[in-house]
């Protein structure tokens, strides 16, 4: 994928060398917004060439073809807006963190609303499951990363050795989803961070100290 350090394509015309006539890199950020405006299915190459402001032979030759497209549109998400896993000193406040950049994230007015992981293949047709499959992958892989956060935290004794953690998990993913759905349908930040708020409420107690027996103390 090109930068923009990275000087344009030379073709040749005529005999003669020319260069692309449209910046590749603003070319695929305008194409990321259709796709995450529209999902992949409903986005035509038709809407996909006014966008980025080229002619379709023009993206055929610098992209491949829609599908070839779509997937640097996902690279470059995930580069500039997708979340990260988890982290931090428990899983808790890990996941707490991450919820409420989601609620930042996915009303921030710079960008279509939501995630384009969770949303641009809702609706695919059949000949659009392998898209959908590779989102679904993609989605599959952050509940792995947080039911793993859990998991840590019962090894800790920070929860209860009992505690379900892919339940947990799959918990929160069904979370962001759905603050993913109320921000596509207009909600504001501050509903999103009480969503969040109203989730964490659901996490499990921590394990009560361990006592010290009466003989030990002797």
């Amino acid at each position: 994928m090109s930068s923009a350090n990275t000087p344009s394509k030379v073709t040749k015309r005529e005999g003669k060398p020319t260069r692309r006539a449209f910046d590749r890199d603003q070319a695929l950020a305008a194409a990321l917004r259709e796709f995450w405006t529209h999902g992949y299915d409903t986005t035509s190459i038709a809407s996909l060439t006014e966008a980025m402001g080229i002619r379709p032979p023009s993206l055929y030759a610098a992209f491949g073809d829609k599908r070839q497209l779509f997937e640097e549109a996902v690279e470059l998400y995930v580069r500039t807006y997708g979340a990260a896993p988890p982290h931090g000193s428990d899983a808790r406040s890990a996941i707490a963190a991450m919820l409420q950049h989601l609620a930042a994230d996915y009303t921030d007015p710079s960008h279509p609303p939501g995630c384009l992981i969770i949303s641009a293949a809702t609706n695919c047709g059949p000949g659009s499951q392998d898209i959908k499959a590779k989102l679904r992958a993609m989605r599959e892989k952050t509940k792995a990363a947080i039911a793993s956060c859990v998991r840590v935290d019962i090894d800790a004794g920070r929860l209860p050795a009992a505690t379900d953690a892919d339940g947990l998990a799959a918990f929160y993913a069904a979370v962001i989803q759905g603050m993913n759905q109320q921000a596509s349908d207009g909600v504001d930040r501050k509903t999103l961070q009480r969503i969040a708020d109203a989730a964490m409420a659901a996490w499990p107690a921590a394990p009560p100290p361990t006592t010290t027996s009466a003989l030990a103390q002797k």
